[in-house]
């Protein structure tokens, strides 16, 4: 996502180059930008000019929504529905726990995540 929105918002990005600058493996990355365009977050275009942008602009994301279309939710706990014992005093805890989690990745958008990678130049090797 972030590489996406560093690129031109008028291009698509093909699956391929998005490959190879990450070092995913097509088939993998294939299917994250299925799920995400499933979501609505990407959209995507076969054929020769074709490949992968986003349909909003970056700061209209935040981590959490991107994060739950590629990994569900983001509870920290197992699912326990249907299990007739709890501990309430760890279910506040958690309860608790998931909040901030939640609260942190949602108050994040990825404008932002581009630029702290912005600021980050890198290791320069000189031979």
């Amino acid at each position: 996502m972030t590489d996406l929105a560093e690129s031109d918002p008028e291009k698509y990005v093909p699956l391929k180059l998005l490959s190879h600058r990450h070092n995913l493996s097509v088939k993998y990355l294939e299917q994250i930008l299925i799920q995400l365009s499933k979501d609505g977050l990407v959209m995507g275009l076969r054929g020769n000019n074709g490949g992968y942008k986003l349909v909003k602009s970056p700061e209209n994301y935040t981590i959490g929504e991107i994060l739950r279309s590629t990994e569900g939710d983001l509870s920290p706990r197992s699912n326990t529905e249907g299990n007739s014992v709890s501990n309430v005093g760890n279910d506040y805890f958690w309860n608790d726990f998931e909040k901030v989690i939640n609260d942190y990745v949602d108050s994040i958008n990825l404008e932002q995540l581009v630029e702290k990678n912005r600021e980050f130049n890198g290791f320069d090797y000189y031979i």
